[in-house]
C-alpha cells in the first residue's frame, strides 16, 4: 500500500518519505534498465517499509510468484534519478516493470499479478463484475482513506519535525476502525468469504499504524478477528510484520526525538 510527488525538491521525500526511513541500501549504485537479461521475471522496485510494497509481495506470495526485487532508498532520492523518472514519472514505489510493461501504483500491481500470473488464484480478484466492483471499493477504501490517514498522521512526525500526535488526528485515524468492522460483521474477509487482494493493501496499511490508532478488542472484536486470521498466512510475518512493526518503532522513535527538542 501507494504518493503522488509535487516537485523534485525535499518536498517529495516528505511526500513519499515515510515509506522509506532508514530503508538503507547497501547494494550501491544500481542501473535502472529493463535489460532482458535480468527480466526473465517481474521486477519490483519497493522499500520494505512501505505498506503499498508490502501488500504487492504478500499478493506475489499468495500467486508463488517469484519478483526480482529491487530496493530503493527514497531518502537518497534513487526515485529521483533520470532513470528512474524515465520508468515512473510520477517516481513512486512500488513500482513494477515487467517485460516492456511498466505498472505503478501497489493495487493496479496486485491486480495486475493476479490478472496474468495467479491462475490459480483467481478469488485474489475476482472475475465476476460484482465481486470486483466490491474488491475495487475495498481498494479505494484503502488508497483514500485508510493509507491517506495514516500519512496525514506520520508524515509530519518523520519529516517535518511535528510532534502533533494529537487525539484528533488518532481518531480521525480510528474512524476507519469503525468502517472495517462494520464490513466484516457478517464475513471473516473485506469482500466475503474469500481472501482478495483487498485484504492484503488494507492490511499493510492497518498494521503499520495500529500500535498508534489502537484498535479496542471489545469495540472492534471483527477487525481484530480478521487481522489475526491474516497473521496466520504462513507468508505473513517475513511479508508484512516485520516491515509493519519497524515502521511503527521507527515513528515512536521519531516522535520521541521531536518533543526532546
Amino acid at each position: 500500500m501507494c504518493a503522488c510527488g509535487q516537485s523534485q525538491t525535499k518536498a517529495n521525500v516528505a511526500v513519499l518519505g515515510f515509506i522509506s526511513v532508514c530503508e538503507f541500501v547497501a547494494s550501491g549504485h544500481r542501473k535502472l534498465s529493463r535489460d532482458s537479461s535480468t527480466m526473465s521475471k517481474p521486477a519490483l522496485y519497493y522499500a520494505t517499509l512501505s505498506p503499498p510494497s508490502r501488500a504487492v509481495l504478500l499478493t506475489a506470495k499468495a500467486i508463488g510468484l517469484d519478483l526480482e526485487l529491487r530496493p530503493i532508498n527514497l531518502l537518497k532520492g534513487e526515485h529521483l534519478t533520470p532513470e528512474f523518472l524515465k520508468l515512473n514519472p510520477q517516481h513512486t514505489i512500488p513500482t513494477l516493470i515487467d517485460g516492456e510493461a511498466t505498472i505503478i501504483d501497489s493495487h493496479a500491481i496486485c491486480s495486475y499479478l493476479v490478472e496474468k500470473y495467479g491462475k490459480e488464484q483467481q478469488q485474489l480478484y475476482p472475475k465476476d463484475l460484482v465481486q470486483r466492483a466490491n474488491v475495487d471499493a475495498r481498494l479505494h477504501l484503502d488508497s483514500g482513506h485508510l493509507f491517506a490517514r495514516l500519512r496525514f498522521l506520520y508524515e509530519p512526525i518523520l519529516y517535518n519535525g511535528s510532534t502533533d500526535c494529537s487525539i484528533d488526528k488518532i481518531a480521525y485515524v480510528q474512524k476507519c476502525w469503525e468502517i472495517l468492522e462494520g464490513f466484516l460483521k457478517d464475513q471473516p474477509y473485506l469482500c466475503g468469504s474469500e481472501l482478495t487482494i483487498a485484504d492484503f493493501c488494507a492490511v499493510a496499511t492497518v498494521t503499520s499504524v495500529n500500535e498508534v490508532a489502537i484498535i479496542d478488542e471489545f469495540k472492534f472484536p471483527k477487525l481484530n478477528a480478521w487481522l489475526k486470521r491474516l497473521a496466520e498466512l504462513p507468508y505473513y510475518q517475513e511479508v508484512n510484520g516485520e516491515g509493519a512493526d519497524e515502521l511503527k518503532a521507527i515513528f515512536k522513535a521519531k516522535l520521541a526525538e521531536n518533543r526532546g527538542k
